[in-house]
């Protein structure tokens, strides 16, 4: 299952990601963009199991 991330504003207003362990504490944080951008160069399960 895919981590849980949560939207933040930075104090200059960029969109950022936060991925919190189960305690509460950050474990990642990064921009809208990068994140966004990672997110589309990966294949989901369900698009690697479409090719013919």
């Amino acid at each position: 299952m895919p981590m849980k991330r949560t939207t933040h504003r930075s104090s200059t207003g960029t969109k950022l990601y936060a991925v919190r362990d189960s305690k509460g504490r950050f474990v990642d944080i990064q921009t809208y963009k990068r994140a966004h951008a990672a997110d589309m160069r990966r294949k989901s399960k369900a698009e690697l199991a479409k090719k013919p």
